[in-house]
């Protein structure tokens, strides 16, 4: 098994690309299951529809957040499960079939979705706006923890099994990784591919778990996470092929702007930014009011955050604060000017994106609440088909995936894909800049 490491998680990309150019992997029909804190299913917001036609041209207009959905459009991909954690709620569970396609009108890449995901950043049409039409059918499942038993006594009895408390309150918006990793996984008649990955001491905790699985107590504690397994192995059963893609910020993520900025910023950046969702049983015409609205909201404050950039005297804020919602700017640009002495008004507006109907996910993990997720991906990959291709992100650079945790977790991930899929050749490709050279 080798393996790559990229810096950034859309980086993984070109090795997808790869592997269907050496066909390891098919061109179409391809299931992409990505368990992450962010689904990393946005869209490149004005980028021409045939762009993906152009790989090089492609990479380069793609970020941490819409790398997916171009490949679907390009017609690789037809199915995508996100596999995500209690703290990350950005589109509603369950199942969502929708068309991703070229708007006529703009020739852009949009999604008859209407997930408050993909309407709060505008990127829904109705179908008879759409040409080169795809089905997408996206799968959004929850992962819990699974209960792991303290210890075994000699005799191979559990104990006792701790139940994993976790903050469910927690939740998220758009965003994801930094460093990443890739990794081709030679076993059997299998090519897998990683992110981003290295190391071993889980094992042991691996064995002892395993000792312990006879126990009645853990077996029931693996159940919910089984029927999770049936549930990719009947979405993967319509596929070709399948990827894996692991996000590490998966286990723990932080809200990186959260840490930028103080809770007042924030919270006016939120006001600022709000997404105004439309009725429950909104109609067609509802719906591209909404998106219109929404469009024609966000417009206003690139524009006004790209003025602040040229001058951000007291005259250019006077004036943007006039326009409607935009009161709240004046108090976080004084704000901001009180602690930094020339505030960076570009990452002011990409912090205001995340800030719509969700707040980016943020719960850092505890050990026990790491151990549980490793257990429940264990459960779940030891009861689904091998992958073709196998990615891994470590989100650390830009600090999505704590950066005190994140060599750990790495460690745990590849000693857990060592147990199930065997030996691997481990290939790291890191950022000169990365903590983890």
């Amino acid at each position: 098994m080798k393996k790559d490491c990229h810096d950034l998680t859309w980086q993984v990309l070109p090795f997808i690309y790869r592997a269907i150019g050496s066909k390891h992997l098919p061109g179409s029909h391809i299931t992409f299951v990505h368990l992450d804190s962010h689904p990393d299913l946005l869209i490149p917001v004005n980028m021409p529809a045939d762009t993906v036609y152009d790989k090089e041209a492609l990479f380069s207009e793609l970020s941490i957040e819409n790398w997916i959905m171009p490949a679907v459009y390009a017609g690789h991909i037809s199915q995508v499960v996100w596999l995500h954690p209690p703290w990350a709620q950005q589109i509603s569970e369950g199942k969502h079939n929708f068309l991703i396609g070229k708007d006529i009108s703009t020739t852009t890449i949009r999604v008859t979705g209407t997930d408050n995901y993909f309407l709060s950043d505008g990127l829904y049409v109705p179908a008879d706006q759409l040409e080169n039409q795809k089905p997408l059918n996206l799968h959004v499942i929850l992962i819990n923890p699974t209960e792991a038993s303290d210890n075994c006594e000699e005799n191979g009895e559990v104990v006792s099994a701790k139940r994993l408390k976790l903050n469910t309150d927690e939740t998220a918006s758009t965003a994801s990784a930094s460093s990443s990793v890739a990794a081709d996984l030679h076993y059997n008649t299998s090519t897998v591919k990683k992110k981003e990955v290295q190391n071993t001491s889980a094992l042991n905790r691996r064995e002892t778990l395993s000792e312990c699985s006879a126990s009645s107590s853990l077996r029931n504690s693996e159940s919910p996470i089984r029927d999770v397994a049936k549930d990719v192995c009947q979405v993967l059963q319509k596929g070709d092929a399948y990827v894996l893609d692991i996000d590490l910020d998966f286990f723990s993520v932080k809200n990186p702007f959260k840490e930028m900025y103080t809770q007042t910023e924030y919270e006016l950046l939120q006001e600022l930014y709000s997404f105004k969702k439309p009725h429950r049983n909104a109609t067609e015409e509802g719906l591209l009011d909404c998106v219109e609205n929404r469009v024609h909201q966000l417009e206003d404050l690139e524009a006004a955050f790209a003025d602040l950039c040229d001058s951000d005297d007291e005259e250019t804020l006077q004036k943007w604060a006039s326009y409607p919602g935009m009161k709240p700017l004046v108090q976080l640009v004084h704000s901001l000017k009180t602690r930094m002495e020339s505030p960076d008004y570009e990452m002011v507006h990409q912090a205001g994106l995340t800030c719509d109907y969700v707040e980016l996910p943020h719960h850092v993990s505890t050990e026990e609440e790491i151990e549980g997720l490793i257990k429940s991906i264990e459960v779940l990959l030891k009861d689904t088909p091998k992958p073709t291709l196998v990615t891994i992100a470590r989100s650390s650079l830009d600090d999505y995936c704590p950066s005190e945790q994140v060599d750990i977790i790495q460690e745990k991930v590849l000693n857990l894909l060592g147990s199930v899929y065997g030996t691997l050749d481990v290939h790291l490709d890191y950022s000169s800049i990365s903590s983890s050279l």
